[in-house]
Order: C-alpha cells, then sequence, then structure tokens
C-alpha cells in the first residue's frame, strides 16, 4: 500500500523525529524505515494569504494496510498537537 499525506506546520526534522518515535529508523533526511513500512519525507513552503506561508511536509508512506492505517493515524495526532 502507498499512501500520501501533506501536514502543514510542522518541520520535516520534526516530522522525522515523530516517525523515529513511533518506531522507525531515520536512514537519510528524507526517508525513516520502521517494521514493515517506509516512509519518504519533502518539503516546501506554501502561500497562505497574500503574506503568511507556512512550511508544509509530504510524506509518502510505503508498506503493509495493516501496518500503515495506525501509523498514520498516530503521526497525524502527533502533527496536529505540533501544528495547534
Amino acid at each position: 500500500m502507498r499512501t500520501e499525506r501533506s501536514f502543514r506546520g510542522i518541520s520535516q526534522r520534526l516530522a522525522r523525529h515523530y516517525l523515529s518515535n513511533l518506531g522507525g529508523t531515520v536512514e537519510s533526511d528524507d526517508r525513516v524505515v520502521g517494521e514493515s513500512w517506509e516512509a519518504s519525507l519533502s518539503s516546501q513552503k506554501v502561500s497562505i494569504g497574500p503574506s503568511l506561508s507556512l512550511t508544509e511536509v509530504t510524506i509518502v508512506f510505503e508498506g503493509e494496510e495493516e501496518t500503515l492505517e495506525p501509523l498514520i493515524e498516530d503521526f497525524a495526532q502527533k502533527a496536529m498537537r505540533a501544528g495547534g
């Protein structure tokens, strides 16, 4: 299974940290690997209105469906708390 999700208001460094806390091993700045899953990260600045921009981190999760669903949910909860 392959799922792409984007998260605003967190850094790529923080996303790596969250993924490592969820059982992953950081292999590089843009790749974290866990048991039965892997995540590729990228980030960009996105404009919100005429004068505000945020970092948007995009993560491509790959792995077994039964592993990815709870992993993505747990990650999203951590990212929501950080961005708010």
